[in-house]
């Protein structure tokens, strides 16, 4: 049993088959994940032109091989990305901005 990992996974999938799940995950499965991950992304780090598109793909692709290889079951995989996107989602305006970006951005709020 890996020193790191405190117990079995709250869904109750036996540790035996921790890596099985990942060959049984559809093919498409990963890159839509990941396109997810871009468009929450998107929402919050401002970006402009290919290039900042292309390191917000490079965040997303990281992030979810960590999450992936991390993982011990489908949905231990599916639940912390989730937990990750809904913690974006409820602390938006915490992100720094990529340097692409195509300037400041303030909050003009009354």
């Amino acid at each position: 049993m890996d020193s790191n990992h405190l117990g079995p996974a709250q869904g109750g999938e036996p540790e035996v088959d921790a890596g099985v799940w990942r060959s049984q995950l559809p093919p498409d499965s990963r890159h839509r994940i990941v396109n997810s991950i871009i468009e929450t992304l998107k929402r919050h780090i401002p970006v402009s032109g290919p290039e900042g598109l292309n390191e917000l793909r490079k965040i997303a692709v990281r992030f979810e091989e960590k999450v992936y290889n991390a993982a011990t079951s489908q949905s231990d995989y599916l639940r912390k990305i989730s937990l990750r996107m809904l913690t974006m989602e409820t602390k938006s305006g915490t992100f720094t901005a990529l340097p692409s970006v195509s300037g400041p951005v303030s909050s003009n709020q009354p």
